[in-house]
């Protein structure tokens, strides 16, 4: 009987993959588009280092050296005077409070009217989102002469009312939110009827829950916009104990406060109400999604 045996296989030996490099061309774009992002970078916060280097100088320097980045004398004056001479604690406290308010309101208002227009069928639905749609390029200074005569016929004007309940609900949130709702699947709304869960009920337990991303987007703008917001708090108020911070910032730099330009104070104010808005998008900074993106179709 013969056995036979078959000779190993031989086996080629890998090659070592060659690490593609970058011609050139591709280097030299891509240094380009670092110069350019960096230059972009720059123009945006120089002028905020400007602020913060001149709101430590004294009014002299400020007005001589404007754009210097190193204060001479380095100095707290300004700070001190925007919590001695200057009432910015009551500035800051009437922002919080109407910004805190406004932004519970808008994320609660424009989800419930995103999920109606979504989900919920009635006449005349197509014809309410067009009307939100057509708002949406309207410019918001066109609108206060009118929220300035409804204020004063509904008895509102120069008051905290006034401040707060026009800006409770926005066109584009609900747009937001209505266009992240028909992201998510129909048969969730279906399965949540066959357990017997009620229309708000399904919004509240269900729906929203999976709505996080876009709540979270519209809370980071509905803040800012509140915080940041001016047109709407020169038109809604007239006491002085109901400045908001952008109300209080525009008299010191209207000059209603004392003599010369006060560029420090002026400065020294600015920084400190833009570090709570800087705090919030660097925390959530992650978070802003393109709302339209979030769940598959059903």
């Amino acid at each position: 009987m013969t056995v036979t045996v078959e000779a190993p296989k031989q086996v080629a030996p890998r090659r070592p993959k060659r690490r593609r490099t970058l011609g050139g061309r591709a280097r030299t774009g891509i240094l380009l588009s670092y110069l350019v992002l960096i230059g972009l970078a720059l123009s945006y916060i120089y002028p905020f280092i400007i602020s913060i280097a001149a709101s430590f100088k004294t009014d002299a320097e400020a007005t001589q050296d404007a754009l210097g980045l190193i204060p001479e004398t380095v100095t707290f004056a300004a700070y001190e005077r925007l919590f001695g001479d200057v009432p910015f604690p009551l500035w800051a406290g009437n922002t919080l409070m109407i910004s805190t308010i406004v932004t519970v309101g808008r994320v609660f208002f424009d989800s419930l009217a995103g999920y109606a227009l979504s989900r919920l069928k009635f006449r005349g639905r197509a014809f309410v989102f067009a009307a939100f749609i057509g708002i949406l390029p309207v410019p918001g200074v066109v609108l206060l002469i009118p929220r300035f005569l409804i204020l004063q016929q509904l008895g509102l004007y120069d008051t905290y009312g006034g401040m707060i309940i026009p800006l409770l609900s926005t066109a584009a949130g609900v747009f937001i939110m209505k266009q992240f709702f028909d992201s998510i699947p129909v048969s969730v709304k279906e399965a949540a009827r066959i357990d017997g869960a009620s229309t708000f009920r399904t919004y509240w337990t269900i729906v929203l829950p999976m709505a996080r991303p876009a709540l979270i987007t519209l809370f980071i703008l509905s803040f800012q916009g509140s915080w940041n917001g001016l047109g709407h708090f020169i038109v809604s108020r007239q006491s002085p104990e109901l400045n908001t911070l952008t109300t209080g910032v525009a008299s010191l730099v209207s000059g209603q406060l004392g003599s010369g330009n006060q560029f420090p104070l002026q400065l020294a104010a600015a920084v400190l109400m833009t570090i709570p808005v800087a705090v919030l998008f660097f925390v959530f900074q992650k978070r802003i999604m393109n709302t339209t993106g979030g769940a598959e179709k059903g």
